[in-house]
């Protein structure tokens, strides 16, 4: 099984940035864990993370016949890319929403995701561990 974690805008700081609220680990050292994980539970893990809406869309349309499903932290993109909900609408695959933290305890602006009524579901405020409970349900099919 194929499944991609792609990460938007300032994801490529964790580890430096507001560690209060990201963690310490850096974006090579979840790949490293997100790999493992893979490794040992028969999963294909491949990585994407750019800070321009457009890549992130290229990148989707140029894996969707390899991928059997993707991992998506858009970052800032989840609460306005139209583009990006409109590009999560139209492939025929599972994506699920990932965060770090909890954006509804966060500021008002962060409360709005557009990319959640097209996603199959929304995990956060886990920490990093958001994204292995997002690996683990595409073990659950």
């Amino acid at each position: 099984m194929n499944i991609h974690i792609i990460n938007g805008p300032n994801l490529n700081w964790l580890g430096q940035r507001e560690v209060n609220i990201y963690g310490k680990k850096t974006l090579a050292d979840l790949k490293k864990d997100w790999q493992d994980y893979g490794v040992k539970n028969n999963l294909n893990v491949k990585t994407f993370q750019s800070n321009c809406e457009g890549a992130i869309l290229d990148y989707i349309y140029s894996t969707v016949n390899d991928a059997d499903g993707y991992i998506l932290n858009a970052g800032a993109f989840t609460h306005y890319s139209f583009a990006l909900r409109d590009c999560i609408s139209g492939i025929d695959k599972p994506v699920i929403e990932v965060h770090i933290s909890n954006p509804e305890s966060r500021e008002s602006f962060r409360h709005t995701s557009v990319i959640t009524p097209v996603v199959q579901g929304k995990i956060c405020g886990f920490g990093v561990k958001s994204y292995t409970l997002a690996l683990a349900s595409f073990l659950e099919d």
